[in-house]
């Protein structure tokens, strides 16, 4: 296995941590890292690195953080690392100069079984469309977004207790094993990319916005069931309860429909539940935070406010 290979990993968030650290701990030859510029955080407005760079920073790798992916003096840098491989892991999208640049190429892995699920909300909307499994793929990068040839896939499972959470940390701690993979694949030559098959591109994934996570109560109760648990715990469904902003993070599917309301109306007792008509099914709320205040089990909610 050629372990000297040189690498350049992208990423930025918590997602892209656990596969830059694996190559590393592998006796990967990871010479430099491309992570977004520190961010503004907080009261004080204090610059805070993202996840990646901290993990760089811990094994003495070399950080860029280019504002500019287009720009000469970044793109002078990162030739001069000469790398052979590029590696990007929930990072932005590349010039061609940049991906084109290594010799053996630029592989992305992306959180869906492509081509399902292209885009920048795998997860959220493989849990929002009541999908039973989801994955990883790793593919190599290519003009169009996540369109590029196949390289590995592997499935796994979405539970019905899963929500945004847990599928999260589940494809993370996947994909870092599926990079791995990849990267000694590679390194043998024993890569055959596959072409993907448009057929299968049923579903996209656009990014989530905050009107994506509004509640209809007039949709089905499995439908709104489903949204809540594919925006939890962030950036969470919402709905409007006595005229303040309501988000909601945990709900249960009642059998049978049985409450005679018009969708949106609640049922409650005041102390231990809080359910809602759909427009098919009756919805019951286990976890909510109301605007102003911190999030919360349905009935220490009920304990502290009155709803009207």
């Amino acid at each position: 296995m050629k372990k000297n290979l040189k690498i350049i990993y992208m990423g930025t968030p918590e997602f892209a941590v656990p596969a830059f650290e694996k190559l590393v701990d592998n006796g990967w030859n990871v010479v430099a890292v491309i992570t977004a510029p520190d961010k503004p955080k907080g009261r004080g407005q204090k610059l805070i690195p993202s996840p990646v760079k901290e993990s760089a920073l811990k094994y003495n790798i070399p950080v860029l953080q280019p504002t500019n992916l287009k720009d000469p003096a970044f793109q002078l840098e990162l030739r001069s690392y000469r790398a052979d491989l590029q590696i990007v892991v929930a990072f932005r999208m590349l010039p061609e100069s940049v991906w084109n640049m290594p010799p053996i190429g630029t592989f992305n892995l992306h959180a869906s079984l492509l081509p399902n699920y292209r885009g920048a909300a795998p997860i959220n909307w493989a849990i929002i469309n009541g999908e039973k499994e989801t994955g990883v793929t790793t593919f190599f990068l290519k003009h169009e977004i996540d369109t590029g040839s196949i390289i590995f896939q592997e499935k796994v499972p979405i539970l019905d207790e899963d929500d945004l959470g847990s599928v999260y940390e589940k494809l993370m701690n996947k994909g870092a094993e599926l990079v791995l993979k990849t990267v000694e694949a590679i390194s043998k030559d024993e890569v055959t990319p596959i072409p993907q098959d448009e057929s299968l591109a049923k579903h996209h994934a656009p990014k989530i916005f905050k009107e994506t996570g509004k509640i209809d109560w007039n949709k089905p109760a499995i439908q709104i069931h489903n949204l809540v648990r594919g925006l939890s715990p962030y950036p969470a469904a919402w709905t409007e309860l006595d005229g303040k902003n309501c988000k909601i993070f945990k709900t249960r599917v009642q059998p049978g429909d049985s409450q005679p309301h018009s969708p949106g109306i609640f049922d409650s007792d005041g102390k231990s539940y809080l359910k809602f008509q759909t427009g098919n099914g009756v919805l019951e709320v286990l976890e909510l935070q109301m605007e102003g205040k911190k999030r919360m089990k349905v009935e220490d909610f009920l304990r502290g406010y009155k709803l009207s």
